[in-house]
């Protein structure tokens, strides 16, 4: 087999090619986890009445100035923007901030999240699971730092998530989840066509354990709704 080859932005690569026509684009997502899993890059590119319901749930709580974090394709940001909303869509993507830019969003940034201070915003939107770029549990004390920074008084984040605990379902209905580490911390691999990412970390985050994390830095966390498969839409407000 063929050594893939290291790039910085395997996914926007990605992205592009979807963007340049080619309607098959797909990548892989490798973990030590899982089985691959091929992802068609045309999830990224749905409109509104595509979403499923928790992110439509999410546009529909929106308010005031916006940051949408890790917004990819410029999928939220566009549904917000035709609302009138002033949106300001961040990803530390070059290749999918560009495409973002052609898609006709006004306010793109290329930056990562921790090092953003633009402006403050009303509402900060983490969705299609965003918030894992905490990385794992001992990264959301400086996850709710950031976020003090640039949220506004009464202002609110959105956030989605999964409970992967339906990953260790017994027959019998229990759960037989491992006991070192938290069954939520994941390591991926991006890859498309000859490319490959780095290894990176990403974490998916059950309700109770992110109203924990909030509880300690100060945060209130409300669960907004609930989905068909453990998957949530919480609201994290400062106290």
């Amino acid at each position: 087999m063929k050594t893939k080859q290291l790039h910085t932005d395997t996914l926007g690569l990605a992205y592009t090619s979807y963007f340049e026509g080619n309607d098959k684009a797909y990548f892989t997502l490798l973990s030590p986890h899982f089985d691959p899993d091929d992802v068609e890059v045309a999830h990224f590119f749905r409109n509104f009445n595509a979403m499923p319901p928790i992110e439509q749930r999410a546009i529909e709580e929106c308010k005031g100035r916006i940051l949408d974090v890790g917004a990819g394709t410029g999928t939220h940001s566009l549904e917000l923007q035709k609302r009138g909303f002033q949106v300001t869509a961040l990803d530390i993507s070059p290749l999918a901030c560009a495409i973002m830019s052609k898609r006709g969003i006004s306010k793109v940034v290329c930056e990562d999240f921790y090092t953003h201070a633009y402006t403050t915003y009303h509402t900060i939107l983490f969705l299609m699971n965003g918030i894992g770029i905490v990385g794992t549990l001992e990264g959301f004390p400086q996850f709710f730092e950031s976020l003090s920074r640039i949220l506004e008084p009464g202002g609110q984040v959105l956030v989605d998530s999964s409970d992967l605990r339906y990953l260790f379902e017994e027959d019998d209905g229990s759960f037989a989840i491992p006991l070192c580490g938290y069954y939520g911390e994941l390591e991926y691999t991006v890859e498309f066509e000859q490319y490959t990412s780095q290894p990176f970390p990403w974490v998916y985050v059950d309700f109770d354990t992110l109203a924990s994390a909030a509880e300690s830095a100060g945060w209130n966390c409300t669960l907004v709704t609930v989905g068909e498969h453990y998957d949530f839409l919480a609201r994290l407000t400062r106290k």
